[in-house]
């Protein structure tokens, strides 16, 4: 056996001789970023060799400088003696996006509301399914001595009309005490089945009618956020976010479905979505609003078909291959104990539907808030999250597809890039005379990377500058210190210098990672032009945009459209509509009204599988350019480069 020491972190682990750095790594629970998966086409694993010798090939990720200073792919690299390693601040970012934020906008709140009055305004109801009940139940005499549990049905019967009670074992179990500490006066939190039905899932000491509480959830393949909520009146009481603990076992859906398909990677991953990520964030919420975790009692998640599967622990290996067919699109409800999330145990679990493989509840949840499903107008709806899925219909069809736009937009397979939170530069301008940079960063702290909106800033500001040719590749042509070819032959644009910001490293954009974005936005743009064409329509027969996605907070519109993203109509039609998935969870939470509807569009959308669309791949290589290659179709932009 050989010996792993992590410097930074004073941790030691042994290993077969042989066995892959970053495995060693994630025994050690050294979190190091690999959003690719071990796969070599990110090189964002790269941490430091301090002493011993190890086994790594060579790669265009590791300069020649950083070789001489021991640096190395941690997916690359082999253990052959023990060794002394050092991760680096840029191999660690992403976890500070992996801390619990608080949410709590008023932009947040006006979002919520105007999905609140897409459910009221068609005349759908308000109100939770589960109710509360004050009971003050007779005392057992010798003359009147049926048991607990008969009483509390006696009760029911009597007053409230209920002919059938149900209860599971453990609310059995609690009944005796609570019942004889509360001198038989308790609060009864049921569910009401129908028909004389109802069972009771929890029961407190004392009138504690005023406090019922559920947790909305989403389920991003990057982010996670949730929302703490009162049934009552539909108030939220607390709202947090934080990366999803997944990502350290691959940025994408593809990446973590092969990882789940080995050994124990399945049980992983389904540890790192309850224990690493969603009951951290009850955790935070409950504390915030000083609410208890019995009272929390009903429960609503939505998430691609990807994330429902590794929350339930479902096997999700046929989701990638042909013909694509998952384990499930409607889960049932689950109870919170079969899941150990730190809710009322009793409390029912229920997962948002999809509709395919790569269209998941988060779209479904999303179409529900939007209101798209009510209206006559043509809408197309853009979430632009680690998966880019589109939806284009109004109130009469629903049309849907997904793009495999990969992680570039959450900041995934980008060298430069992280998700949207402190240290992430979210804004940036070019000069047109210096070519110096401007940019704004999250937190206003220290740059750590480029987030999704910044880089869309750069690439449009770089082509409107020309530091690059519509293809993405630099203009060597241009002397300034801002731009330099690696030893690989590969240009890079210098966005920031290491000394002026106290930096490891100098933050740089290359070829390479404009490559991969112009590949990403061009998914979005082909998906949503497929989708149109299928219907004999075009861009111009739309009358709005919703944008959705956590990319949209700081997305700028025009330099969207400059870099072909999105298509060359008047911006006064686009519109961010926030974590839409989110609010149609929230929805689904309060509303029984809504989740009917929810399933119905769910029944409703029609799914377009761009794989095997005859003219998906002609569109896709034709938007692989700035801002396509017929740049007839994007007149403004034309007109301001002729300029």
């Amino acid at each position: 056996m050989l010996r792993i020491k992590f410097l930074l972190e004073n941790k030691e682990i042994q290993v077969e001789q042989g066995e892959n750095l970053l495995d060693g790594a994630r025994k050690a629970g050294i979190v190091i970023d690999a959003p690719c998966n071990g796969n070599l086409s990110c090189g964002k694993c790269k941490v430091k060799i301090v002493s011993g010798k190890v086994d790594s090939a060579s790669s265009h990720h590791i300069s020649h400088e950083e070789l001489e200073k021991g640096y190395v792919l941690a997916c690359n690299t082999r253990i052959i003696e023990d060794i002394v390693v050092e991760v680096p601040t840029e191999a660690s970012a992403f976890m500070h996006g992996m801390k619990i934020d608080d949410l709590s906008s008023e932009r947040d709140q006006e979002i919520f509301e105007r999905a609140k009055r897409q459910v009221l305004d068609h005349g759908m109801t308000f109100k939770s399914y589960v109710q509360k009940e004050y009971i003050e139940i007779d005392v057992p005499t010798l003359d009147d001595n049926i048991s607990d549990w008969d009483r509390i049905k006696r009760y029911l019967r009597n007053h409230l009309g209920y002919t059938q009670v149900f209860c599971r074992l453990q609310m059995l179990r609690k009944i005796p005490g609570i019942l004889r500490g509360s001198d038989f006066k308790v609060t009864i939190t049921h569910i009401p089945r129908g028909k004389g039905r109802t069972t009771i899932v929890n029961m407190e000491v004392g009138d504690t009618t005023n406090r019922l509480y559920g947790i909305a959830v989403d389920i991003g393949t990057t982010s996670v956020a949730a929302c703490l909520v009162d049934l009552y009146n539909g108030s939220l009481l607390a709202k947090a976010s934080m990366g999803n603990a997944q990502i350290k076992y691959g940025a994408d859906v593809i990446n973590r479905i092969i990882f789940a398909a080995k050994g124990d990677g399945l049980q992983k991953l389904n540890d790192a979505i309850i224990y690493e990520t969603i009951n951290p964030l009850i955790r935070k919420m409950l504390n915030s609003a000083k609410v208890d975790k019995d009272e929390v009692i009903a429960f609503v998640a939505a998430g691609n078909t990807t994330m429902a599967h590794l929350l339930l622990g479902v096997y999700p290996d046929y989701l990638r291959r042909e013909p694509y067919i998952p384990a499930f699109l409607r889960a049932p409800f689950i109870k919170a104990s079969e899941l150990e999330i730190e809710v009322n145990p009793e409390t029912f679990l229920y997962i948002v539907p999809s509709v395919a493989s790569y269209v998941g509840g988060d779209i479904t949840a999303g179409v529900l808030s939007s209101g798209i499903w009510s209206v006559e107008e043509n809408v197309l709806f853009i979430d632009l999250g680690t998966n880019g899925e589109i939806v284009f219909g109004n109130k009469d069809f629903l049309m849907t597809c997904a793009c495999s736009a990969g992680p570039a937009f959450e900041g995934g397979e980008i060298s430069c890039g992280m998700r949207a939170t402190d240290g992430a530069i979210d804004r940036i301008s070019i000069d047109r005379e210096t070519y110096e940079s401007q940019f704004k960063v999250i937190g206003d702290k220290k740059p750590l990377g480029i987030c999704g909106s910044g880089i869309i800033d750069l690439i449009s500001e770089m082509m409107i500058c020309g530091i690059m040719d519509r293809r993405g590749k630099l203009n060597r042509d241009l002397h300034i210190s801002r731009i330099r070819v690696d030893e690989h032959g590969i240009g890079e644009y210098i966005l920031a210098f290491k000394e002026a910001y106290g930096m490891e490293k100098d933050l740089t954009i290359n070829e390479v990672d404009i490559d991969n974005f112009i590949r990403a936005k061009g998914a979005i743009y082909s998906g949503a032009s497929v989708l149109l064409s299928s219907l004999g329509m075009d861009f111009t027969m739309i009358d709005r945009v919703y944008i959705a996605g956590g990319i949209g907070n700081s997305l700028n519109i025009q330099n969207s459209i400059r870099i072909g993203m999105l298509p060359d109509i008047e911006e006064n039609k686009f519109m961010y509509i926030g974590n839409s998935s989110l609010m149609g969870a929230y929805l689904t939470l309060m509303s029984e009204d809504g989740r009917h509807k929810l399933e119905d569009i769910a029944n409703q959308m029609t799914y377009v599988e761009l794989s095997v669309h005859p003219n998906y791949m002609d569109e896709f290589v034709s938007a692989c350019f700035l801002p396509h290659t017929d740049i007839e179709m994007f007149p403004n932009v034309k007109k301001l480069l002729e300029e």
